[in-house]
């Protein structure tokens, strides 16, 4: 058997198991969080979310609710440059997203069992 003959069997075979691998994952509910942020965004989202005083007045000036905080979770980027990941016992994110077409910065403490959002800053 040549090598082409080889290739193609590769292909054949590969396609059948990525399809078959496709539909016993569609229906579970699966996430593939490998990066940086996806694994600390999730983390975060996990975890039972308090608000600062600071941040609360944050949110009511710039008319965002708790939606605007989970889509920015779900969505946003971990500025890893800026932020504190390594304080004990609670490290300190910063965390950019966009919400209503605004530009948004979160600062999140995250401890074990829950996570603070500090404050709300909106990047111009």
């Amino acid at each position: 058997m040549n090598l082409f003959k080889r290739f193609i069997y590769y292909l054949i075979g590969v396609s059948f198991g990525s399809i078959i691998v496709y539909f016993i994952w569609k229906g579970k509910d699966v996430s593939f969080d490998y990066g940086m942020d996806a694994r600390t965004l999730k983390t975060i989202r996990t975890k039972k979310l308090h608000y600062s005083k600071n941040a609360k007045s944050s949110m009511k000036e710039i008319q965002m609710d708790s939606t605007g905080i989970y889509s920015i979770l779900s969505d946003g980027d971990v500025n890893f440059g800026k932020s504190n990941q390594h304080k004990k016992p609670c490290p300190e994110y910063s965390i950019t997203g966009t919400y209503l077409e605004k530009k948004l910065e979160l600062w999140i403490i995250r401890c074990d069992s829950f996570a603070t959002i500090e404050e709300v800053l909106v990047k111009e």
